[in-house]
């Protein structure tokens, strides 16, 4: 969690990208880790696959069941991180939803996390009050940050709380649609994001849901410390699969706006 806090103390324009662990394929976990820190992205978050997932757009469901009929389990994905100890030096999130953890096991799953370098957890379905009462100190005992997300139709004096309880960033999310890559920013969404910052939060903020090329990266970290891109990767790995010098390319592209090619 440390070299998180850092990141995101020191640095601007950071990018972080999600991706569901096991797809395209079973190993592909590894691979495409290691690409993306090898690509320059500042911090990943790997997807938990669930069969539910309810606050994912088409993309990203549809990488999950593939993941789960590939054979991707919480126990595979441990012993995948567990693998390349000493070889991944970027944080690693995990965001995925509460039920999984539940069945882990609570004290299991964070245990784990812990052994294999992981910095932070997002649960979308893990209210405030739930954590706070249950796991808040299970969570900062074992140095897991619990990554809380807004909406704009977020209440501000719900912000502030999860502000206080927060221990890296916030997850800002675009929109209150599921996710997937659009174009541009509404003004509704720069009016939302002018409000936020207008708070004088204690928490950095990065923002997710949306962003899918150069342009919007870019313009998403003029309100907040980076930009989350989830779907538009997604996409790209079921289009060009796990390689390397594809993912470098993608992400090269994602943050000049120029190919290399």
């Amino acid at each position: 969690m440390e070299k998180l806090q850092s990141l995101l103390q020191h640095k601007k324009d950071l990018l972080s990208v999600y991706f569901t662990a096991g797809f395209p394929h079973i190993d592909s976990t590894v691979k495409v880790l290691k690409s993306l820190e090898k690509a320059g992205v500042d911090f990943v978050e790997i997807g938990m696959p669930y069969s539910d997932p309810l606050a994912d757009g088409p993309v990203i469901q549809n990488s999950s069941t593939i993941a789960l009929q590939n054979g991707m389990t919480l126990k595979k994905l441990f012993d995948q991180l567990a693998d390349i100890q000493g070889e991944v030096s970027i944080p690693i999130i995990l965001m995925g939803y509460l039920n999984p953890v539940l069945k882990f096991g609570p004290e299991q799953f964070v245990e784990e996390c812990q052994k294999n370098n992981v910095s932070g957890l997002i649960l979308p379905d893990l209210p405030y009050e739930t954590y706070v009462e249950e796991f808040q100190e299970l969570f900062t005992s074992n140095e897991l940050s619990n990554i809380f997300l807004i909406t704009p139709q977020t209440p501000e004096e719900r912000i502030k709380k999860l502000d206080s309880a927060s221990t890296s960033f916030i997850y800002m999310v675009s929109s209150a649609a599921v996710t997937g890559a659009r174009d541009g920013l509404s003004t509704q969404q720069i009016e939302y994001f002018e409000r936020v910052n207008a708070m004088e939060l204690n928490t950095p903020r990065m923002v997710g849901f949306g962003i899918s090329n150069h342009e919007t990266y870019k313009n998403v970290c003029q309100y907040a410390h980076g930009a989350i891109v989830g779907s538009a990767f997604i996409k790209h790995l079921e289009q060009s699969g796990d390689d390397e010098e594809g993912i470098i390319q993608f992400i090269e592209t994602l943050k000049t706006g120029k190919s290399t090619k």
